[in-house]
């Protein structure tokens, strides 16, 4: 298998995604309701035959009907016939299901550090002021060497440089009290969100995301965003974070005949909405440079005005469902959109985008030499997995008999900032020393650092903290270890 199959033309001519141009990332458009998800399932379904991993981020549970097979039905054969596939049979795929509150998947964890401190700023909804100082606490804990794994150690991190303010202000800046009670305050309310499930160890572990099954097909991860997507911020942070981990992590391969993964955003719109303009630009840069690691990223949403421009541009697989134009606004709206397109000449995009009917789609993939193909209107193929959401039982079966549940399933806390700082304070509390400077004030030594103090101080913690390792933040504020 070279390429994947999206339709035919009016001539019964296929219209097709070459393999080796699916990590040039690609866009997946439509009203609701017009076959975006099938078609995002057909797509899957040839990657994970051509041995390709996929990640789906499902916000309906819809996408978990590819564990089994599909059903025959009068439009489904109709369809086959009409794109003369010859090959057609029903078949499931081998899926892994992931959850971050770990009810319907395996438990999606990562640590507050890995996350960083601008995903985490966005996740909390700060504010400028707030997030620097946010960036402070995680330069301080780094320096300190104190993990931050999970939002108990946070917590614990801001308690401290409250109550060492003064010495912190000298070498990282001004860490208000105010402030520090501003971003506590936010941490409580994602913890009674259920949003602290995300945050501990066992981190995932980005390698497992790149497996084939024992058959050679591509693993297929369901990420269930049903209640994560009442969080947008958690959801398209999280989904930020796994691309930024999938970039820091993975190397160079240049131009392969495949890709070694690609990755579909659902609901793309939310990864953008009051994304701050800083966040939106590394995103850019991270879609850019990620087709070279093997990664094709493609957004699902309703209309390409929902994705930044200089990120659209990016995009050259492109598959358009139906639109429908209510108002004049919305005219306006899809002769934008008909822009996006190229077109042979005297062929008339934006008519055919508002007579598409369900299940077809205009389509423009990229060539051989990586340019925009002219646009085609298709009639999209079938899947020949379910269609719907596997019955509760069945996903059931399948997550207990996931090899990769043995690994993820028990949660791990182990010693970090929480417990580092916590024995700190009993063993102060021990000391004779420090109970005598509390009952004669007049000896106790100043802790202010001069200037110079504080600049030595800073450099010996940068050439190595008390773990003994080095830490280097990445594009989106994750670490490498």
């Amino acid at each position: 298998m070279n390429s994947l199959l999206v339709g035919s033309d009016d001539s019964r001519q296929s219209v097709q995604i070459l393999l080796k141009m699916a990590n040039r990332h690609g866009l997946i458009t439509g009203s609701t309701g017009t076959g975006k998800t099938i078609t995002l399932q057909t797509l899957t379904e040839q990657l994970s035959l051509a041995g390709v991993p996929v990640i789906l981020s499902d916000v309906k549970g819809d996408l978990s009907g590819l564990a089994a097979n599909g059903k025959d039905h009068p439009k489904i054969k109709e369809r086959v016939d009409f794109n003369q596939i010859d090959d057609f049979s029903f078949q499931k795929f081998p899926v892994c299901f992931w959850d971050i509150y770990g009810e319907k998947g395996l438990p999606l964890r990562t640590t507050v550090s890995e996350m960083g401190s601008l995903l985490l700023a966005r996740i909390l909804d700060l504010n400028d002021i707030q997030t620097d100082v946010l960036n402070i606490v995680f330069k301080y804990s780094d320096d300190n060497g104190l993990l931050l794994i999970d939002l108990k150690d946070l917590k614990a991190l801001l308690t401290e440089m409250t109550e060492k303010a003064d010495d912190i202000q000298l070498e990282y800046g001004n860490v208000s009290k105010s402030t520090v009670g501003a971003i506590v305050r936010r941490l409580v309310a994602l913890e009674s969100a259920g949003g602290d499930h995300f945050f501990g160890e066992p981190a995932l572990d980005i390698n497992h995301l790149l497996q084939n099954d024992f058959s050679g097909q591509g693993l297929i991860h369901i990420i269930d965003a049903q209640k994560l997507m009442l969080d947008k911020r958690l959801y398209s942070s999280f989904l930020m974070w796994i691309l930024s981990e999938l970039f820091e992590n993975l190397p160079e391969v240049g131009d392969p005949e495949k890709p070694k993964l690609v990755f579909f955003f659902d609901e793309a719109h939310l990864l953008f909405d009051d994304a701050p303009k800083y966040l939106v630009e590394k995103m850019e840069t991270v879609i850019r440079l990620i087709r070279s690691k093997g990664v094709g990223i493609y957004f699902i949403s309703q209309s390409p005005a929902d994705i930044p421009v200089n990120i659209l541009s990016q995009l050259g697989n492109k598959i358009q469902h139906g639109l429908r134009a209510s108002s004049e606004a919305d005219r306006k709206m899809i002769k934008g959109v008909a822009q996006n397109y190229p077109s042979a000449k005297g062929y008339n995009v934006e008519e055919a985008i508002l007579s598409l009917g369900i299940g077809e789609s205009l389509v423009s993939p990229l060539s051989e030499k990586g340019a925009p193909e002219d646009v085609k209107k298709v009639l999209n193929i079938p899947p020949r997995s379910q269609m719907g959401p596997l019955p509760e039982e069945v996903r059931n079966s399948l997550m207990a008999q996931n090899p990769l549940k043995a690994i993820y399933s028990q949660s791990i806390d182990r010693e970090s900032a929480f417990e580092v700082l916590k024995k700190r304070r009993l063993s102060q509390a021990q000391t004779p020393s420090a109970k005598a400077e509390k009952k004669d004030p007049v000896r106790r030594p100043s802790n202010r650092q001069t200037p110079t103090e504080a600049f030595i101080k800073s450099m010996l913690r940068s050439l190595g903290t008390s773990l003994g390792r080095q830490i280097i933040r990445g594009i989106l504020g994750s670490i490498k270890k």
